[in-house]
């Protein structure tokens, strides 16, 4: 799926109809709870992975190398006692041609880099830059962690108000078809219940009790995936 292609089906999309999409597909849900700077602000990529150990160089070096699109992963180890990307960073990023910004860490210069415009997602905010210079580690550009995720340049990156999701790029068509279907299921069943048709009603769910008498290890996953209906993925 190319840059264009992920943009365009992703705006029709949450990360929540994305991450129930992985699990129709058997994938693992790589999701972390980030929030965007600016609220309401989505970004979608491929990830662009640096490892920061004090030194903006990391990032720099990163951009040498970035495509049109790309987002940024920065990997500062989820610390809270000081922030890896600023508003210069962020600005860099922009002409740079990246689609965003995704900080496992903090960030600061908010109120600039609601003004840049560029998406960007981390921990949080706190004033004070790095005051350390560590040793790079080796592959400091090839992989990043977020949460208990390591991702590289072969996952795709997508965040919105629920946070963010990693989706493995070679297989984001099928997730994104998955993710597709189960927001079409799901938007008429919501139209059905304002129109007085309950969502118990229409997934059948007093026959759903009915049988996990008769069947005690009968999950309602399984029971929705037979009568098609879409709740929990």
């Amino acid at each position: 799926m190319d840059h264009a292609e992920l943009r365009k089906r992703f705006a029709a999309l949450t990360t929540a109809h994305l991450a129930d999409g992985c699990v129709r597909a058997g994938i693992p849900v790589r999701c972390v709870s980030l929030r965007a700077v600016s609220p309401g602000d989505r970004l979608a990529g491929r990830v662009l992975p640096a490892r920061h150990t004090g030194s903006v160089d990391v990032f720099l070096e990163a951009f040498e190398e970035a495509a049109p699109g790309d987002v940024l992963v920065a990997d500062n180890g989820g610390r809270r006692d000081e922030s890896c990307v600023g508003d210069l960073v962020v600005l860099e990023a922009r002409a740079a041609g990246l689609g965003g910004i995704v900080i496992w860490g903090l960030h600061r210069d908010t109120a600039d880099i609601r003004e840049i415009g560029l998406p960007v997602f981390s921990l949080g905010s706190i004033p004070t830059g790095p005051l350390r210079l560590d040793a790079r580690p080796a592959g400091a550009l090839e992989s990043a962690t977020v949460g208990e995720w390591t991702v590289d340049r072969d996952d795709l990156v997508l965040g919105d108000d629920d946070g963010v999701l990693f989706v493995p790029a070679a297989r984001a068509g099928e997730v994104f078809t998955l993710a597709e279907a189960i927001r079409d299921t799901e938007r008429r069943q919501a139209d059905r219940i304002r129109e007085g048709s309950s969502l118990r009603q229409q997934v059948g769910f007093g026959a759903y009790l009915a049988r996990r008498v008769r069947e005690p290890s009968l999950t309602f996953r399984e029971h929705l995936r037979s009568v098609g209906g879409a709740i929990e993925e």
